[in-house]
């Protein structure tokens, strides 16, 4: 924000303050958990060439995949499986390195909202027969990370605690 703007919202909104530095908080949060798995990912071998990424895919397939992701996992992931192992690693590390850092956040945030809905639909099928409420329950490890991207898309936490901020020599927090 603006120095003028970050006054405003001060003097007029205390709350707006109190929001800013919880969504702050929460995108640094996400953004170290997200640089822990990038981080074991990118510096061990199991996961991109031991076959660890294989594993998880096909993992999902047995679980329950959406009807739909199962040929794309079959077909097209696995046989596509090393390159697409190093793409997850990498995404995973640059989305956290971009929330802790807090810069691209937007960016990453799409991506990261793209990667926890492709996470989704390859592991939480709930069934044909399932109630409608029951999808949402089936997503929740997933559905809460995707809707924290989407907030972090929408809004701009990067403003605060970020990089940018500091280098600009404005630290609104």
């Amino acid at each position: 924000m603006t120095a003028a703007v970050n006054a405003t919202v001060r003097r007029y909104h205390p709350m707006a303050m109190s929001s800013i530095k919880a969504l702050t908080g929460l995108r640094i949060a996400v953004g170290a958990l997200f640089l822990i798995f990038g981080e074991y990912k990118v510096v061990g071998t199991q996961f991109t060439l031991g076959g660890g990424f294989q594993f998880w895919i096909n993992r999902f397939l047995q679980d329950g995949a959406y009807p739909f992701m199962v040929p794309v996992l079959k077909d097209f992931v696995l046989a596509h499986a090393t390159p697409i192992a190093f793409l997850v690693a990498c995404g995973e590390l640059a989305i956290g390195i971009a929330l802790v850092l807090g810069i691209l956040v937007r960016p990453a945030s799409i991506c990261g909202v793209i990667y926890m809905s492709t996470l989704l639909f390859s592991a939480n099928y709930p069934g044909p027969h399932a109630a409608f409420w029951q999808y949402f329950g089936a997503s929740l490890e997933h559905l809460v990370l995707a809707f924290c991207f989407a907030a972090f898309a929408l809004i701009k936490p990067e403003e605060t605690l970020s990089i940018r901020t500091y280098m600009r020599g404005r630290h609104p927090l």
